[in-house]
Protein backbone atom coordinates (compact mmCIF):
# COMPACT_ATOMS: atom_id res chain seq x y z
CA UNK A 1 0.00 0.00 0.00
CA UNK A 2 1.38 3.52 -0.77
CA UNK A 3 2.52 5.40 2.40
CA UNK A 4 -0.18 7.75 3.96
CA UNK A 5 0.51 11.58 2.71
CA UNK A 6 2.25 13.60 5.68
CA UNK A 7 -0.40 16.24 7.57
CA UNK A 8 -0.22 19.23 6.13
CA UNK A 9 1.26 21.62 9.55
CA UNK A 10 -2.19 22.96 10.01
CA UNK A 11 -3.89 19.48 9.95
CA UNK A 12 -0.81 18.08 12.07
CA UNK A 13 -1.24 20.78 15.05
CA UNK A 14 -4.98 20.43 14.78
CA UNK A 15 -4.82 16.54 15.29
CA UNK A 16 -1.92 16.75 18.15
CA UNK A 17 -2.68 16.23 21.51
CA UNK A 18 -1.53 19.16 23.30
CA UNK A 19 -0.12 17.34 26.17
CA UNK A 20 2.39 15.42 23.84
CA UNK A 21 3.80 18.65 22.38
CA UNK A 22 7.80 18.17 23.03
CA UNK A 23 8.39 21.36 20.76
CA UNK A 24 10.41 23.89 21.52
CA UNK A 25 8.71 26.68 24.03
CA UNK A 26 9.20 29.76 24.99
CA UNK A 27 10.93 30.58 22.41
CA UNK A 28 12.28 34.47 22.31
CA UNK A 29 10.88 34.89 18.21
CA UNK A 30 7.65 33.72 19.22
CA UNK A 31 7.25 36.17 21.74
CA UNK A 32 8.15 38.96 19.65
CA UNK A 33 5.65 38.33 17.04
CA UNK A 34 2.43 38.01 19.65
CA UNK A 35 4.24 41.71 20.39
CA UNK A 36 4.38 43.02 16.74
CA UNK A 37 0.74 42.03 16.54
CA UNK A 38 -0.45 43.69 19.57
CA UNK A 39 1.64 47.23 18.44
CA UNK A 40 -0.48 46.73 14.90
CA UNK A 41 -3.90 45.73 16.40
CA UNK A 42 -3.72 49.17 18.75
CA UNK A 43 -3.30 51.25 16.10
CA UNK A 44 -7.14 51.89 15.34
CA UNK A 45 -7.08 50.48 12.17
CA UNK A 46 -4.37 52.68 10.87
CA UNK A 47 -1.70 49.22 10.56
CA UNK A 48 -5.11 46.28 9.98
CA UNK A 49 -2.96 45.48 7.02
CA UNK A 50 0.56 44.92 8.41
CA UNK A 51 -1.83 43.13 11.46
CA UNK A 52 -2.72 40.57 9.30
CA UNK A 53 0.64 39.81 7.84
CA UNK A 54 1.68 39.01 11.08
CA UNK A 55 -1.24 36.60 11.85
CA UNK A 56 -0.06 35.06 8.59
CA UNK A 57 3.61 34.69 10.11
CA UNK A 58 1.64 33.35 13.32
CA UNK A 59 0.17 30.50 11.12
CA UNK A 60 3.35 29.52 9.86
CA UNK A 61 4.85 29.27 12.65
CA UNK A 62 2.01 27.75 15.24
CA UNK A 63 2.47 24.23 14.39
CA UNK A 64 6.45 24.47 15.51
CA UNK A 65 5.12 25.83 18.96
CA UNK A 66 5.42 24.08 22.36
CA UNK A 67 1.96 24.50 24.34
CA UNK A 68 3.32 27.63 26.59
CA UNK A 69 3.87 29.47 23.24
CA UNK A 70 0.66 28.40 21.43
CA UNK A 71 -1.29 29.27 24.01
CA UNK A 72 0.68 32.68 24.20
CA UNK A 73 -0.37 33.18 20.26
CA UNK A 74 -4.23 32.14 20.71
CA UNK A 75 -4.40 34.44 23.25
CA UNK A 76 -2.67 37.38 21.63
CA UNK A 77 -5.17 36.77 18.64
CA UNK A 78 -8.50 36.91 20.87
CA UNK A 79 -7.20 40.38 21.92
CA UNK A 80 -7.71 41.08 18.00
CA UNK A 81 -11.39 40.99 18.41
CA UNK A 82 -11.47 43.69 21.68
CA UNK A 83 -10.25 46.20 19.41
CA UNK A 84 -12.62 48.96 18.48
CA UNK A 85 -13.58 50.01 14.72
CA UNK A 86 -15.11 52.39 14.13
CA UNK A 87 -17.09 53.30 10.83
CA UNK A 88 -19.15 56.19 9.71
CA UNK A 89 -22.80 55.81 8.71
CA UNK A 90 -22.82 53.62 5.44
CA UNK A 91 -19.47 52.62 5.20
CA UNK A 92 -18.22 48.80 4.68
CA UNK A 93 -17.51 47.45 8.30
CA UNK A 94 -13.88 47.99 9.06
CA UNK A 95 -13.33 43.88 10.17
CA UNK A 96 -10.04 42.71 8.19
CA UNK A 97 -8.48 42.34 11.94
CA UNK A 98 -11.55 40.19 12.93
CA UNK A 99 -11.30 38.33 9.94
CA UNK A 100 -8.08 37.22 9.79
CA UNK A 101 -7.91 36.31 13.60
CA UNK A 102 -11.17 34.02 12.74
CA UNK A 103 -9.69 32.21 9.75
CA UNK A 104 -6.47 31.52 11.87
CA UNK A 105 -8.12 30.41 14.57
CA UNK A 106 -9.48 27.69 12.43
CA UNK A 107 -5.92 26.23 12.17
CA UNK A 108 -5.29 26.90 15.57
CA UNK A 109 -7.39 23.83 17.70
CA UNK A 110 -7.43 22.40 20.33
CA UNK A 111 -5.79 25.68 21.78
CA UNK A 112 -8.28 27.86 20.54
CA UNK A 113 -11.58 26.46 20.74
CA UNK A 114 -12.11 28.25 23.98
CA UNK A 115 -11.60 32.27 22.34
CA UNK A 116 -13.62 31.31 19.84
CA UNK A 117 -16.46 30.18 21.94
CA UNK A 118 -15.91 33.33 23.76
CA UNK A 119 -16.14 35.59 20.38
CA UNK A 120 -19.34 34.02 18.88
CA UNK A 121 -22.21 35.72 19.53
CA UNK A 122 -20.21 38.31 21.76
CA UNK A 123 -21.89 41.82 22.40
CA UNK A 124 -19.45 44.03 20.46
CA UNK A 125 -19.29 41.81 17.51
CA UNK A 126 -22.51 40.17 17.19
CA UNK A 127 -24.10 42.05 14.15
CA UNK A 128 -21.02 41.56 12.06
CA UNK A 129 -22.52 38.41 10.05
CA UNK A 130 -19.63 37.87 8.35
CA UNK A 131 -17.26 37.63 10.92
CA UNK A 132 -19.69 35.47 13.41
CA UNK A 133 -19.36 33.72 9.80
CA UNK A 134 -15.64 33.40 9.90
CA UNK A 135 -15.74 32.53 13.84
CA UNK A 136 -18.36 29.85 13.59
CA UNK A 137 -16.73 28.13 10.30
CA UNK A 138 -13.58 28.07 12.53
CA UNK A 139 -14.96 26.84 15.62
CA UNK A 140 -16.30 23.74 13.50
CA UNK A 141 -12.84 22.97 11.86
CA UNK A 142 -11.24 22.54 15.44
CA UNK A 143 -13.44 19.18 14.68
CA UNK A 144 -13.53 19.80 18.56
CA UNK A 145 -16.58 18.61 20.67
CA UNK A 146 -16.58 21.21 23.29
CA UNK A 147 -17.82 23.59 20.31
CA UNK A 148 -21.02 20.85 19.75
CA UNK A 149 -23.52 22.89 21.99
CA UNK A 150 -22.96 26.19 20.79
CA UNK A 151 -23.30 25.13 17.11
CA UNK A 152 -26.51 23.04 16.92
CA UNK A 153 -27.60 26.08 19.29
CA UNK A 154 -26.68 28.24 16.22
CA UNK A 155 -30.04 25.86 14.07
CA UNK A 156 -32.67 28.23 15.50
CA UNK A 157 -30.78 31.60 15.50
CA UNK A 158 -33.01 34.51 14.04
CA UNK A 159 -30.36 34.88 11.00
CA UNK A 160 -30.54 32.97 8.52
CA UNK A 161 -26.94 33.05 7.20
CA UNK A 162 -25.84 32.02 11.09
CA UNK A 163 -27.84 28.85 10.95
CA UNK A 164 -26.19 28.30 7.57
CA UNK A 165 -22.82 28.49 8.56
CA UNK A 166 -23.60 26.62 11.89
CA UNK A 167 -24.74 23.97 9.11
CA UNK A 168 -21.52 23.86 7.30
CA UNK A 169 -19.50 23.88 10.90
CA UNK A 170 -21.63 20.83 11.76
CA UNK A 171 -20.75 19.00 8.63
CA UNK A 172 -17.05 18.68 10.17
CA UNK A 173 -17.74 16.13 12.48
CA UNK A 174 -18.36 13.61 9.46
CA UNK A 175 -15.40 11.46 11.32
CA UNK A 176 -16.58 11.79 14.76
CA UNK A 177 -17.48 8.99 16.62
CA UNK A 178 -21.03 7.50 15.81
CA UNK A 179 -23.03 8.53 18.74
CA UNK A 180 -21.72 12.12 18.38
CA UNK A 181 -22.64 12.30 14.33
CA UNK A 182 -26.04 10.66 15.35
CA UNK A 183 -26.70 13.51 17.19
CA UNK A 184 -25.90 16.16 15.36
CA UNK A 185 -27.59 14.41 12.36
CA UNK A 186 -30.69 14.43 14.69
CA UNK A 187 -30.35 18.53 15.48
CA UNK A 188 -29.84 19.10 11.92
CA UNK A 189 -32.54 17.52 10.21
CA UNK A 190 -34.50 18.98 13.03
CA UNK A 191 -33.73 22.21 11.79
CA UNK A 192 -34.47 21.43 7.70
CA UNK A 193 -37.66 19.68 8.54
CA UNK A 194 -38.81 22.79 10.87
CA UNK A 195 -38.03 24.87 7.87
CA UNK A 196 -39.58 23.17 5.71
CA UNK A 197 -42.60 22.94 7.17
CA UNK A 198 -42.88 26.12 8.11
CA UNK A 199 -42.62 27.31 4.39
CA UNK A 200 -44.84 23.90 3.04
CA UNK A 201 -47.53 25.67 5.89
CA UNK A 202 -48.26 28.87 3.98
CA UNK A 203 -47.05 29.60 0.40
CA UNK A 204 -47.25 33.54 0.67
CA UNK A 205 -44.82 33.50 3.51
CA UNK A 206 -41.98 34.89 1.97
CA UNK A 207 -40.00 35.35 4.98
CA UNK A 208 -40.21 31.15 5.73
CA UNK A 209 -39.33 30.45 1.85
CA UNK A 210 -36.59 32.80 2.18
CA UNK A 211 -34.95 31.00 5.03
CA UNK A 212 -35.69 27.40 3.63
CA UNK A 213 -33.78 28.52 0.32
CA UNK A 214 -30.68 29.83 2.53
CA UNK A 215 -30.54 26.87 5.13
CA UNK A 216 -31.94 23.69 3.43
CA UNK A 217 -28.72 23.61 1.09
CA UNK A 218 -25.85 23.28 3.63
CA UNK A 219 -28.28 21.36 6.41
CA UNK A 220 -28.48 18.30 3.45
CA UNK A 221 -25.18 18.53 2.65
CA UNK A 222 -23.72 18.38 6.28
CA UNK A 223 -26.36 15.55 6.77
CA UNK A 224 -24.88 13.42 3.97
CA UNK A 225 -21.74 13.99 5.46
CA UNK A 226 -21.81 12.66 9.25
CA UNK A 227 -24.33 9.74 7.92
CA UNK A 228 -22.29 8.71 4.88
CA UNK A 229 -25.71 8.64 3.16
CA UNK A 230 -26.57 10.88 -0.15
CA UNK A 231 -29.78 11.82 0.04
CA UNK A 232 -31.39 15.31 -1.21
CA UNK A 233 -35.04 15.14 -0.43
CA UNK A 234 -36.00 16.05 2.90
CA UNK A 235 -38.76 13.35 3.27
CA UNK A 236 -36.57 10.69 2.46
CA UNK A 237 -33.88 11.89 4.73
CA UNK A 238 -36.16 11.95 7.70
CA UNK A 239 -37.50 8.11 6.47
CA UNK A 240 -33.55 7.57 6.49
CA UNK A 241 -33.19 8.51 9.70
CA UNK A 242 -36.55 6.69 11.09
CA UNK A 243 -35.69 3.62 10.30
CA UNK A 244 -32.12 3.18 10.40
CA UNK A 245 -31.36 5.61 13.93
CA UNK A 246 -30.49 2.34 15.79
CA UNK A 247 -27.78 0.96 13.27
CA UNK A 248 -24.34 1.13 12.76
CA UNK A 249 -24.28 3.27 10.09
CA UNK A 250 -20.43 2.22 9.17
CA UNK A 251 -22.01 -1.06 8.37
CA UNK A 252 -24.95 0.00 6.18
CA UNK A 253 -24.32 -1.21 2.45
Amino acid sequence: APAAAPLEPAAAARTEDPQANTNPDKRPEVEQLADKLEKHMKKEGKEDKEAVAVIDTILQEFPKCGPKDRQLLVKTLGKCFEQRRLVPEGEPPNNSLYIGAAVALGKMGPESVEVLLNWIGAKNLRKDLAVQNKLISSLGKTKDKRGLKLLKNLLDDKENALIHASAEALGEFADADLETRKDVFEAMLKALMDAKNAKDADANNNIAKDKFDVVAAPLITSLGKVSKHEERDPQAIQQWWNKHKRDDWDKLE
